[in-house]
């Protein structure tokens, strides 16, 4: 919960939250996102508490299922926010469509390599969805295009460190890359890091996602490509707003996209102020 994205869900949260006198908003999350049996202990002990309405970020898709089955079994609405899960008795999910996401950071790096080039992908916590979304939508897009190849895929579970690392060892195996795409902007400032470490700033474009303030920052001076935007405060306040609806018995949507857009040097200003 300590990087930009997630405390700007919270902020959002306790927004939405705020909206109606008496809510008491819990917020609670596991170490690190990688720690998926940390969270489905943590819903599972939610549940036992009595909570009225459970509003999540599932880790692991498949993993939290049994989870979220408990919740329901117990009359508890849940509604999913970033990213999504098959759970058939969701209220709603909020968030970004990841596959989109995917295909605009594609199109920047084929509009910033002129459609030419060796790519890798750094990915996130294998199995989450949204992660695994935004991969996807890249892979397919970079298909397309016929002077370029993916040569490289590997997870950095959504962490600087490890994007660092395997950054690394993305140049170690493939000297002549020239365009990584990391499914979050901390995989990508590690992967950032790496570059500038081997004196390659500015020989290697780096596309993330999430539109941090760092992130956009480093958009501004050069360091990467871009980033892909999300909207973290509305999935947060529109999670809490859903979720009370529920328990009003009104109508929710079921997918409510809170948009996406690529951030370039054209347009950082704005992710700035």
């Amino acid at each position: 919960m300590d990087s930009e994205f997630w405390l700007m869900v919270a902020a959002g949260a306790k927004a939405g939250a705020a909206e109606r006198p008496g809510v008491k908003l819990t917020i609670v999350a596991p170490d690190r996102e990688i720690n998926v049996d940390q969270q489905v202990s943590i819903l599972e002990d939610q549940v036992r508490r009595g909570v009225k309405a459970l509003v999540v970020s599932p880790a692991g898709s498949a993993q939290v299922m049994s989870a979220l089955e408990l919740a329901s079994s117990r009359g508890i609405p849940v509604v999913l926010i970033d990213t999504d899960a098959p759970f058939a008795k969701k209220v709603s999910y909020i968030g970004t469509d990841n596959r989109r996401g995917g295909q605009l950071a594609a199109k920047c790096l084929v509009d910033r390599l002129a459609g030419k080039g060796e790519v890798a992908l750094i990915s996130g916590v294998p199995g989450n969805e949204s992660q695994d979304a935004r991969a996807q939508g890249f892979i397919d897009a970079v298909a397309l295009v016929p002077g370029m190849k993916l040569v490289a895929q590997q997870p950095a579970n959504s962490e600087r460190s490890l994007g660092l690392t395997v950054m690394e060892n993305i140049l170690t195996a493939h000297p002549d890359v020239k365009g990584v795409f990391a499914t979050n902007d901390q995989m990508a400032l590690g992967a950032m890091e790496a570059l500038d470490a081997r004196g390659l700033r500015g020989k290697v474009a780096i596309v993330g996602f999430d539109a941090t303030k760092e992130a956009v920052q480093a958009t501004v001076d050069g360091k990467l490509a871009g980033s892909v935007a999300q909207n973290p405060r509305a999935m947060g306040q529109k999670g809490v707003e859903a979720a009370l609806a529920a328990l009003d018995g009104r109508p929710v949507e079921k997918r409510i996209d809170t948009g996406t857009e690529l951030v370039t040097k054209d347009n950082a200003e704005k992710y700035l102020r």
